[in-house]
């Protein structure tokens, strides 16, 4: 291949981007594939030398995400690998995630999409590449409409600013790593970054907001975050996710999902079951992209992709030599929608998400730890509630949980689409988390993980326009204390799952409000993906009574329907 290293190249505003550039050998005419991120194009080279490592590797390198150079050149593509400005060796400032306060990515994509269609070696037909920030920002780059942009392959992004960090109000934690570099994360290459915060907030609101966050019992109890809040300069990026924790224009304006409307080119999304995060986020993005063609395919376990990234690259092909070189893979043959149903190892080839014979079916809690397809007949007098006590963890390294189980399934279930967990709970202070767990349990008591749901009570608030049966809406935008003493509803909304429960097996639902920081859940995940925990010590009481149903609420598939008879 060719290799042109430190490539600098003018944006329209005068700042120069750094870029290196892949290519094969010989004279011909290529399309071109650009890579942009703010981890360092000098890391993305690693892809050369350093054979992929899978999780839990202490190789494995979560920012290590621009795709295989090597075999892109190979295809007969040029590899373009770019640093975000205020990152690496491009010059300019990083304000803010994606650089949403600052000049934006999305401009930055335009100006280097058209230059590169100007370059003698380039055929003028251009795509992106790479996965999670590489992913996110196509959608930014796509939206101001760069003519010679032809098409995205969209894998494992992240288009809501919020979610990415808050899931149901509780802060995650993974995010953190790969802007700071921790734990398995190179972060941030940056030379030039300021948060979004210090340039939208007067420095009285900034005080206030740090004083907010310093007083909630989450935060003070978290020695780190403590630390960071009094030293706001050290790690401007994870500063805008700690003093923002609810929802509004701050996030929502300019984000890939605000202007998905704006991309009108073929678009590929990709995710993996990651059992929530990125799937519910490009389900989303599938529906509110303003282009016509566009597909959507979710793969299956583990959840977190190899780095350096390689894998799905031959879908990505068969996509990119369609739309940029004209050779027909059959790829347009094939149904807009196809994923993996777990537990089966089978994948459904569909038109539509959710599917169209989707059914909600309730399992209500019942006493005896028991799930149900019958609601409880007695009230709380008789059925009284289950309940557990969850101590901070600076007193206790143990994660309270709670289980209610089904009995064997005597033939095969198929769910698949969006669930929820309606909980009626008191609890003795004005806040807590409330996470919820759905397994498969095998005949020998082993555990697979099938979807996940979190919300902190104090944003049970629901967007009633936009909830339905099974399918709740927080808008995150308030925090309302909870009274201690008083039931309250909490509808908590499970992420996006596909799985096959075979006969004999059962569902299990774990209750708790915090996660153990090393759960079995989080392995394969990268490091530090869990949640803040509570900092509160909370006594739970969970009533499901004839006047309390708590209950799961499941999308079913019908037996004629199922994966089974589909084949």
């Amino acid at each position: 291949m060719i290799i042109t290293k430190d490539v600098r190249i003018k944006m329209r505003d005068g700042v120069h981007i750094a870029a290196d550039i892949y290519r094969p050998e010989g004279t011909e005419k290529v399309p071109a594939l650009l890579a942009l991120s703010p981890y360092g194009k000098e890391l993305q080279a690693q892809s050369l030398t350093l054979p992929p490592q899978a999780r839990p590797s202490h190789l494995w390198n979560g920012a290590i995400e621009a795709g295989d150079i090597r075999e892109v050149v190979s295809r007969g593509y040029a590899h373009i690998i770019a640093d975000v400005r205020g990152t690496g060796g491009s010059e300019g400032q990083m304000c803010g995630n994606y650089n949403s306060g600052g000049h934006g990515d999305g401009k930055d994509i335009y100006d280097l999409v058209e230059w590169l269609a100007e370059q003698e070696w380039c055929d003028g037909n251009i795509g992106m590449i790479g996965i999670s920030y590489f992913a996110s920002v196509q959608i930014l780059g796509a939206a101001e409409q760069p003519p010679h942009l032809k098409a995205l392959f969209v894998n494992g992004g992240h288009f809501d600013l919020y979610e990415l960090c808050y899931h149901g109000g509780i802060m995650w934690l993974m995010p953190r790593a790969s802007r700071e570099g921790r734990g398995g994360d190179s972060g941030n290459a940056f030379n030039n970054v300021a948060s979004k915060s210090s340039k939208v907030f007067t420095p009285e609101e900034l005080k206030e907001k740090t004083l907010e966050r310093l007083n909630d019992p989450d935060i003070a109890h978290w020695s780190d975050f403590v630390h960071l809040l009094h030293y706001q300069d050290r790690h401007e990026l994870w500063m805008d996710y700690l003093l923002n924790p609810l929802d509004g224009p701050f996030w929502q304006e300019g984000h890939a999902m605000d202007v998905a409307h704006k991309v009108k080119i073929p678009t590929y999304l990709q995710a993996k079951w990651g059992r929530g995060w990125n799937v519910e986020g490009t389900i989303k993005m599938f529906h509110h992209l303003g282009c016509d063609i566009k597909k959507m395919d979710i793969q299956a376990l583990p959840p977190m992709l190899e780095r350096p990234f390689h894998e799905c690259h031959d879908e990505m092909f068969r996509w990119y030599d369609y739309w940029l070189k004209g050779i027909d893979t059959g790829i347009m043959n094939e149904p807009a929608v196809q994923f993996s149903v777990e537990g089966s190892y089978e994948w459904r080839k569909e038109e539509h998400w959710p599917l169209p014979y989707e059914e909600k079916k309730d399992f209500y809690l019942r006493p005896r730890h028991k799930i149900s397809e019958k609601p409880e007949p007695l009230s709380a007098e008789f059925a009284h509630p289950d309940g557990f006590y969850q101590a901070p963890l600076t007193v206790t390294t143990t994660s309270e949980k709670i289980k209610w189980t089904t009995d064997q399934f005597r033939e095969p279930a198929e769910f698949t689409g969006t669930g929820a967990l309606y909980l009626f709970a008191e609890i003795d202070t004005d806040d807590t988390n409330f996470i919820a767990k759905l397994y498969d349990v095998a005949p020998n008591g082993s555990r697979t993980l099938m979807t996940s749901g979190y919300l902190k009570a104090s944003h049970r608030e629901l967007n009633e326009e936009k909830s339905t049966y099974g399918e709740p809406w927080h808008p995150h935008n308030r925090a309302i204390p909870v009274v201690p003493g008083e039931i309250n509803e909490y509808a908590i909304r499970l992420y996006p799952f596909s799985f096959l429960l075979k006969p004999a097996h059962r569902i299990e639902l774990e209750l708790a409000c915090n996660e153990p920081l090393d759960g079995e859940d989080a392995k394969l995940l990268p490091p530090d993906s869990y949640h803040l925990p509570s900092g509160r010590a909370t006594t739970h009481k969970i009533y499901r009574d004839k006047d309390h149903p708590s209950r799961l609420v499941l999308p079913f598939i019908p037996k004629k329907h199922n994966v089974l008879n589909k084949k």
